[in-house]
Parts: C-alpha cells; sequence; structure tokens
C-alpha cells in the first residue's frame, strides 16, 4: 500500500504550485514516517477522501462530520484491507454514502493537510481527494459514521470551509 501511496503521489500534478508543494511535503512525511499511510502514525498520516457528484455535477454529496461539526466530502483512514489509495477512497464514497454505483477518478483532484482529533490525541490528516461521479438521482444512505447526510445543489452549499469550497471548485474544473 505505501508504494501504491508513493506512485500515486509522485505522479499527480497541479496547476497551483502550492497542491505541488504540499504533494512533495506529504512525499517527505512518507520517507520520515513509514507508517505514516496508517492511524496509528500520531506524526500525520495519510487519509483518502471523494467528492461526490452527481453526472450532471449539479449536486454534490456532502456529511456532517461528527467529530469537526462541519460538511465535508466522504472519506477517512487507509485499511488493512485496501489494495490501492484510489480503492480506499472509493470505498469510503460507498461506505459513507450507501451509493454503490460510483465512478472514482484515477486520479486525486487536490491534497488537503489539516489537524484533526485522531486516536484521542491531535494529529494530521494528510488528505488525497478524489472525484467520484453517480447517476443523476442516486439516493443516498446515511452511515452511522456521520450525524447528517445530503445532497446540495453546487450554487447552494451550506458553510463549508475553505479546504472543501477549493476541492469542489476543482472537480467542477477537472
Amino acid at each position: 500500500m505505501l508504494e501504491d501511496v508513493r506512485r500515486t503521489l509522485e505522479g499527480w500534478t497541479h496547476p497551483d504550485p502550492r497542491q505541488i508543494a504540499l504533494r512533495d511535503a506529504y512525499l517527505t512525511h512518507l520517507d520520515e514516517h513509514p507508517d505514516g499511510i496508517w492511524r496509528s502514525c500520531s506524526a500525520g498520516h495519510i487519509t483518502a477522501s471523494t467528492l461526490v457528484l452527481d453526472a450532471d455535477r449539479s449536486r454534490v454529496l456532502l456529511t456532517l462530520h461528527p467529530k469537526v461539526g462541519r460538511w465535508l466530502q466522504l472519506g477517512g483512514h487507509l485499511e488493512p484491507e485496501d489494495v490501492a489509495l484510489r480503492a480506499a477512497a472509493l470505498r469510503e464514497a460507498v461506505e459513507e454514502g450507501g451509493i454503490a454505483d460510483v465512478s472514482i477518478s484515477a486520479r486525486p483532484v487536490r491534497l488537503d493537510r489539516h489537524p484533526v482529533p485522531c486516536g484521542g490525541s491531535l494529529s494530521e490528516h494528510l488528505d488525497v481527494q478524489f472525484l467520484g461521479i453517480v447517476p443523476v438521482g442516486s439516493r443516498a444512505v446515511r452511515s452511522d459514521e456521520s450525524d447528517d447526510l445530503r445532497w446540495f445543489a453546487v450554487d447552494s452549499l451550506p458553510d463549508v470551509d475553505a479546504s472543501v469550497r477549493a476541492l469542489i471548485d476543482d472537480a467542477l474544473r477537472g
């Protein structure tokens, strides 16, 4: 799994130089922390998330995250059974969104590094963010990992932070 994460990051590019610098910081983190893909790495760890849009890209599926109390894309920690980073992002989208028919992007859309309470202490998530497309009219089913799960029109979002807005903007442009 570590090699797949490295390959994914090494082969990824973005027009924003700050995103490239963040990618390089992720790779440096993995050099310094070979366990940096697992939640047990208290210095920070890779996570995988998916921004789910419907096929006409008019609606986005967001979850109200119970720990941070904000509307976010679907995602979470890598698990030992995950065979690839992209597969982890897909698994998280299906588990948290309840929609089986998700077509996930071949490459990440964006990266975001943020502090989070994790495992009883403060850690960092080095999030690798993919795009998932589902058929128009797909019905989402909230999991136990969420306080709420809703479709929002992309031009009528709830209060989302700048990282979610940037992810949506990049997904709509791409």
